[in-house]
């Protein structure tokens, strides 16, 4: 069994998937889930439940509370389509970290990044919950919902993560380096072969108990509980293969330049927005929320959030289960950040401020099949040659740079 482990990990989880290929696959995946449930691949309405479920634990009446209202808080995670969904999310993901032996327990040398993940987490939770979605529900499948709201989320976020690259490099998030000399001889680097073997064998047991939790409840006619498991297990795996981060492709976007993952997200979402428009034209509801300044400034709290806390809600959910203990400390800021929103959204009159008076825009009904798919198209190519532009402009400087430097040196 270990020589067909060893073969297994060599051949498919032995290096990262190229981003590409991921989000085509998760854009197609997303497409099919829509289709087989009705709903959508997204975490941050399920958080917000567990927040609701916590407070309940501790004697909290939520029952008149308009959020909770709003997004069905019924029964525990376990009994949710969305709470499977997530719930298989981080088994996917753990089972892929173990079977590419990446996991390991990581614990920042700086007590500023758990202080700052939780606050940046608080942050981006909140901002989500007043978009109605966080980078998957208001972004990635979102958009291919032919929602208008997802629109204002995507520019807000374009705008937060701007905003928060510039915080983000001040010396108060970024602190000193610690460094530290020792007589002792360093330790080997090598990898343990004995460890690896056994992250394989705990791959194989999360991969029985996925496979053994969804034939339960479809055997069992839960049918839904049983789809959300396995896709959220194939999302999960999809998202650690490809180390998909919304914070890090738009974060190095404006740092260097790159744009390779941002304009993955961006194919897929388009491959996406086919697959989802057909099971919409067959008579499946889409998912549509208000287009309101909610949706816009929430995107730009998220913005910001994700790149103080160093990652969004599939950033630190992988990031979690490959052993990178800071990140517990980004979801649970991301749990109370959106528990808050829950509360502030009559408590606080945040819906009336924010949202009350707008429309839920359904593209489709309100251009045609013709306009909703032009204009969907037409948006996610300016984006995509907005990345490259980007990517060019940042080169150009760079390469202006050098030359500058070299008459410098030369003369």
């Amino acid at each position: 069994m270990r020589i067909w482990l060893e073969k297994a990990h060599e051949k498919y989880f032995s290096g990262f998937w190229n981003p590409f290929i991921v989000l085509l696959l998760a854009g197609v995946f997303a497409a099919f889930y829509f289709g087989l449930t009705g709903t959508l691949w997204a975490v941050t309405g399920e958080f917000t439940r567990w927040g609701g479920n916590l407070l309940q634990l501790f004697g909290v009446d939520t029952a008149d509370w308009a959020y909770f209202k709003a997004i069905k808080l019924i029964g525990e995670p376990q009994d949710r389509t969305d709470g499977w969904l997530v719930i298989g999310m981080l088994l996917g993901s753990l089972f892929s970290a173990l079977a590419s032996k990446n996991f390991k327990w990581k614990v920042p040398r700086q007590k500023r990044r758990w202080v700052w993940g939780f606050i940046g987490g608080i942050i981006a939770g909140f901002g989500t919950r007043l978009a109605m979605g966080c980078n998957l529900a208001a972004f990635f499948t979102g958009l291919p919902q032919f929602s208008l709201h997802a629109w204002f989320f995507i520019v807000g976020t374009a705008i937060g993560t701007y905003f928060g690259v510039k915080l983000a490099v001040l010396p108060i998030f970024k602190g000193k380096p610690k460094i530290s000399f020792s007589r002792h001889a360093a330790k080997s680097t090598q990898p343990d072969p004995q460890h690896g073997n056994y992250q394989l064998y705990a791959a194989v047991l999360v991969l029985l108990f996925i496979a053994l939790i969804a034939a339960w409840y479809l055997i069992s006619g839960k049918i839904m509980l049983g789809l959300a498991a396995l896709f959220g297990a194939a999302f999960g795996i999809l998202i650690q293969r490809g180390q998909i981060c919304f914070t890090s492709g738009l974060r190095d976007l404006w740092l260097t330049g790159r744009g390779t993952l941002g304009k993955a997200i961006i194919v897929g979402m388009a491959i996406q927005t086919a697959g989802t428009a057909i099971f919409i034209f067959k008579g499946e509801a889409p998912v549509i929320h208000w287009a309101s300044p909610g949706a816009l400034v929430g995107g730009v709290l998220f913005g910001i959030g994700i790149v103080i806390a160093g990652g969004c809600e599939t950033g630190w959910m992988y990031r979690i289960t490959e052993g990178q203990v800071q990140f517990f400390a980004v979801g649970a800021g991301n749990i109370v950040g959106a528990t808050l929103l829950a509360y502030g959204w009559d408590h606080w009159g945040i819906f009336d401020v924010f949202v009350k008076g707008w429309p839920e825009v359904n593209i489709v009904t309100s251009f045609g099949w013709g306009g909703a798919l032009f204009g969907t198209g037409a948006f996610l190519l300016a984006l995509y040659l907005l990345i490259v532009w980007r990517e060019n402009w940042y080169t150009k400087k760079i390469n202006a740079k050098r030359t500058l430097f070299e008459k410098k040196t030369s003369a």
